[in-house]
């Protein structure tokens, strides 16, 4: 591959059970007033960072499509869906509040807390999840026009798979995402692939329009 190759990782607006305080993996609670706002100042915004993509991807979950439209819509994109981009699966924790499940499952959730990468509630870890994000962002890196030139896309999906992509980026260990945050509705984490496969992460959880911090245990 010659040129570069910018991933531009975007996490959805505010949904219902990031205000409710809820585990949601692969459950879709649907945005909020606020989150419908902030897709679409995130529409504008992102369409003056990242004005002619070659590729506008996306998690096929409610949440996730519904931040892409705007911006799709904006700049006259197709948008490809992946269910490989949604979020960890929390199994039936999915709807359930973070106090329910701390009651609840205390053990776990201390274990989790302190880097022990669980299958909570049935679902995945955390090293399952980043094996399919690599793989659905490779195939995306794989629909790219060929070319000397540099090359963008714009991925819409979740906390969870952009913290395991930043991690994965600067060649940490799963699971090497618990050195990040939890990036914030709406934000925008950059990685860029150079010639040759090495990897630079420009930009995590950088603000282009205005949305409310998440709430870190979202991702537990």
């Amino acid at each position: 591959m010659s040129g570069t190759v910018t991933i531009h990782l975007v996490r959805h607006a505010e949904s219902r059970w990031n205000v409710e305080g809820r585990y949601q993996g692969q459950t879709d609670s649907g945005l909020t007033d606020d989150g419908v706002r902030q897709a679409a100042a995130l529409g504008e915004a992102l369409a003056d960072l990242v004005p002619a993509p070659d590729l506008v991807i996306s998690s096929d979950l409610p949440r996730a499509m519904d931040t892409c439209r705007p911006y799709a819509a904006r700049i006259g994109a197709r948008v490809v869906t992946d269910r490989a981009l949604r979020e960890i699966s929390v199994g039936d924790w999915s709807g359930r509040t973070f106090g329910e499940i701390a009651a609840e499952h205390p053990d776990t959730v201390a274990a989790v807390e302190d880097g022990v990468d669980l299958p909570r509630g049935g679902g995945e870890t955390f090293a399952q999840t980043r094996s399919r994000v690599a793989a659905a962002l490779a195939r995306a890196v794989g629909r790219l026009p060929d070319g000397d030139g540099d090359r963008a896309m714009v991925a819409v999906s979740h906390g969870g798979p952009i913290r395991v992509a930043a991690a994965a980026a600067l060649g940490l260990p799963s699971p090497g995402h618990t050195a990040f945050s939890a990036p914030d509705n709406c934000s925008v984490t950059s990685i860029r692939i150079k010639p040759g496969g090495a990897r630079e992460l420009l930009r995590y959880n950088h603000t282009v329009a205005p949305a409310g911090t998440a709430d870190a245990a979202e991702l537990r």
